[in-house]
């Protein structure tokens, strides 16, 4: 059994560290936690795995997160993934920062990175986890905020936001999607909020 985690972001260093690329810092914890490194390859980042006799495929694309969907299917088709076995990590605005929902499928939401991947996949049926980053932002500032640094307060509970959605990827991979949905969108958020 294979499978393909995809966190979201973007390569360049001045992103790094910034609410968009959680998607980038939850695939960076999932790869310490199974103790593989990520190496340069096609479109992405690559880190491989084994987890309780499963194969996984973790990628970080490095076609920025408006193009996210052709390293997503490249490497779909490379390692002959189906993709019910595809978990797409991203920020998300809608949600109240550090909340974590999972979901077997839905819209882009007006998230680049998504709606690309939908595109280049033709459909929107793969599984995804949102990461909260909250939405307090004055007006005609949604940019700079999602672009920008987490706050003092925020960093503290960021350890706990990208451990607990590297093991809600880990338990996709085998225990499946409803499981995974049951405990983790459960999950009432980081402590030190």
């Amino acid at each position: 059994m294979k499978y393909l985690i995809a966190g979201l972001g973007n390569m360049d260093q001045a992103y790094f560290g910034t609410r968009h690329n959680i998607g980038f810092d939850v695939a960076d914890r999932l790869a310490e936690k199974l103790c593989v490194p990520f190496s340069s390859a096609t479109l992405a980042h690559v880190a491989q795995a084994q987890y309780k006799g499963r194969k996984l495929m973790i990628i970080k694309p490095t076609t920025y997160m408006n193009l996210s969907g052709k390293a997503v299917k490249h490497w779909l088709q490379k390692e002959n993934i189906p993709q019910e076995n595809l978990f797409v990590i991203l920020d998300d605005l809608n949600l109240p920062f550090g909340k974590i929902r999972i979901r077997p499928n839905g819209s882009d939401g007006g998230h680049n990175g998504l709606k690309d991947i939908q595109g280049c996949l033709g459909n929107h049926q793969y599984a995804r986890l949102r990461v909260g980053i909250g939405s307090q932002f004055p007006q005609g500032r949604q940019v700079d905020f999602v672009l920008g640094s987490w706050t003092e307060n925020e960093s503290k509970s960021i350890p706990e936001i990208t451990e607990t959605a590297a093991n809600a990827a880990l338990s996709f991979c085998f225990a499946g999607l409803q499981n995974t949905m049951n405990q983790f969108n459960a999950w009432p958020g980081p402590k030190s909020i």
